[in-house]
């Protein structure tokens, strides 16, 4: 068998638990099983990297921010194959370049676009274990670029794919992907399985287990994934097309902090403006998810949408540079907001889903501002300070604790 595994930074955070995933690496090695190894930086290795950046310059250009950040998987590889080594057994820490690992030219969050082979297979058919860096890989000019946070596991799940591998396991800090946060949900239960669609809104939508690039790969190449622990033994959660379980109405409830709400008041109430206002937010890569137009008045209307906290700004920006000042009235930001989801495939065929949420929000006093929705999940925004109100109770609403 050829197994990828990818642990991620806390995994392998000093010196016991690097030599706990080198021993956990080799007793698959030792069944006589290819092991390919992708990992993250050690701890909080990466943030200290980016504040010792900012204090240099408070702006530093992308590409070597890049450069710099790379360097901090190069560092568990490079321990890790030490590890190994003094355990007796051969190991060998490659970097994307020497893999390699072909992206797009984008800093910061390049897309991955193939992978070169040809070094992993020989390096294994030596039977030696292969530790490849995870979140990196090069363009096409050969510079250093970074897949964004949570990009090791979409490293982890291409290696997978590219290699035909038999097994892709991701290990973190957790038992698996649960049916909510279990910091602040205390109720939350550990899910046996899940679709790769569930797994992909719940990653999508602030449940932080699986980089939600990496289930969009995993789904598209087919490649079955099993959530687990680095730190015991216990079974983990299978991520899979189909589950063989009779399906739950809801599988997870999902929060995310990482929203701002953006209001638009007084554009013309006429055609195109909608598409001019998401077109010049595309252009520059900023996501738009909850999306709410007014009805139209006095020949004007008001659209709000939400984006990631961190591009707020940007988008406020662009906006002013697209619109004259006078085709809109104002522009209203309102950051101390968070988003709240349920997601679940029964949800298709059971109708009444979204009017529980909303009854158990009410219940719990907490005012919902805006509500998406699709076949398989609901999405409501609300005040960042009912997060965690708001999640136990639309848990408990479906009783995914039980």
């Amino acid at each position: 068998m050829l197994i990828v595994k990818k642990f991620g930074g806390t995994s392998v955070g000093n010196k016991e638990r690097i030599l706990n995933v080198a021993k956990r690496c080799i007793e698959d090695y030792q069944k006589g099983n290819d092991v390919v190894v992708v990992l993250s930086a050690m701890g909080k290795s990466t943030d200290e990297l980016i504040n010792m950046a900012k204090d240099i310059n408070p702006t530093p250009s992308k590409r070597e921010l890049d450069m710099l950040v790379t360097t901090g998987e190069q560092v568990s590889v490079s321990l890790m194959a030490m590890a190994m080594g003094s355990l007796g057994v051969p190991a060998i820490s490659l970097n994307a370049f020497q893999v390699a690992m072909h992206t797009t030219h984008r800093y910061g969050n390049a897309q991955l676009k193939r992978i070169d082979t040809d070094r992993i297979r020989n390096e294994l058919e030596q039977r030696k274990i292969v530790l490849v860096t995870g979140f990196q890989g090069i363009d096409k000019f050969d510079n250093v670029t970074t897949l964004g946070r949570g990009g090791s596991d979409t490293t982890a799940v291409a290696l997978a794919a590219a290699l035909n591998a038999d097994a892709c396991e991701i290990y973190t800090d957790v038992d698996g992907v649960y049916t909510a946060d279990p910091r602040y949900v205390k109720k939350a239960r550990k899910l046996d399985e899940i679709t790769y669609d569930e797994m992909l809104d719940l990653a999508s939508l602030g449940a932080g287990v699986l980089h939600n690039r990496s289930v969009e790969m995993a789904k598209k190449y087919g490649v079955q994934l099993v959530v687990r622990s680095s730190l015991n033994n216990n079974e983990g959660t299978i991520v899979r097309e189909e589950v063989n379980m009779e399906k739950m109405l809801v599988s997870g409830v999902a929060a995310d902090k990482n929203a701002t709400r953006i209001a638009v008041i007084g554009l013309k109430d006429e055609p195109g403006i909608a598409f001019h206002l998401f077109n010049a937010l595309a252009k520059y890569n900023i996501n738009v998810d909850i999306i709410l137009q007014s009805v139209g008045r006095n020949g004007t209307k008001d659209i709000s949408f939400t984006v990631a906290e961190d591009e707020a700004d940007e988008a406020v920006a662009i906006i002013q540079k697209s619109f004259p000042k006078s085709e809109y009235n104002k522009i209203d930001e309102e950051k101390d907001v968070a988003k709240i989801s349920i997601v679940g495939a029964g949800m298709m065929t059971h109708p009444g889903v979204a009017a529980s949420m909303f009854e158990a929000l009410y219940d719990a006093g907490v005012n919902i501002k805006m509500i998406s929705t699709s076949e398989i999940r609901v999405t409501v925004l609300i005040d960042e300070k009912y997060t965690e109100r708001a999640l136990n109770a639309v848990h408990d609403k479906f009783a995914l604790g039980d």
